[in-house]
């Protein structure tokens, strides 16, 4: 089970997993360790990070962003900007960051942003990855919902809303199409092994 963690003496290696509420982050997550993470009854109700500590590992599971069912705007405010404002803290130490989004709603959901002139949490939170310099991966979830006709093309336009120029394929050091419900995480799990090697840090594989 996820610990509470009170101290991050030691820790040298962090991934964070970030994402708007009830894309299947938590589920991610679990896919890849095996472990039973905690996640809320309804979308938005996980209001503080969840640890899962291995030695001098920590992998991060943020609350999730946007909308929650239950919860008022303002609480929804100040859990992005908790969410921000422990990745800014933690930057230095953050190795890795996964940005999980639902790639069937994705495309929807920030044209009713664009809409109202305002930019999605999700782009702005990919946006402050960048600036801080943090290797983030776009793990792109709920692939089986996209028809399989379609699934490039959608692709493409996600990439371009986030300012990776499609087509997509050229950025699959970056994009990880993934479908955590039928367990099939494995372009994920290929990325961060990639940038754990190039960390020299073969030896947290077994987590993996």
């Amino acid at each position: 089970m996820a610990k509470k963690l009170d101290d991050f003496e030691g820790i040298n290696f962090e991934i964070l997993f970030a994402g708007r509420s009830n894309v299947g982050k938590s589920s991610v997550l679990k896919q890849i360790t095996g472990k039973n993470v905690k996640i809320g009854k309804r979308p938005g109700v996980t209001l503080k990070p969840t640890h899962i500590r291995y030695s001098d590992l920590l992998l991060t599971d943020l609350p999730g962003f946007g909308f929650m069912s239950g919860v008022k705007d303002r609480k929804q405010d100040i859990v992005k900007d908790q969410i921000v404002r422990y990745i800014e803290t933690n930057a230095e130490r953050v190795s890795i960051a996964v940005l999980v989004i639902d790639g069937a709603t994705f495309l929807d959901i920030v044209q009713r942003w664009e809409d109202r002139n305002e930019i999605p949490i999700d782009i702005e939170i990919f946006e402050l990855f960048r600036e801080l310099d943090i290797d983030v991966i776009l793990a792109i979830n709920k692939t089986d919902k996209i028809g399989e006709n379609e699934l490039d093309a959608t692709l493409d336009r996600i990439c371009d809303k986030l300012e990776m120029l499609p087509p997509w394929k050229q950025w699959i050091d970056t994009v990880a199409p993934i479908c955590a419900k039928k367990g099939d995480i494995k372009s994920l799990k290929s990325l961060i092994r990639q940038r754990l090697h190039s960390a020299r840090r073969d030896d947290l594989f077994k987590h993996f």
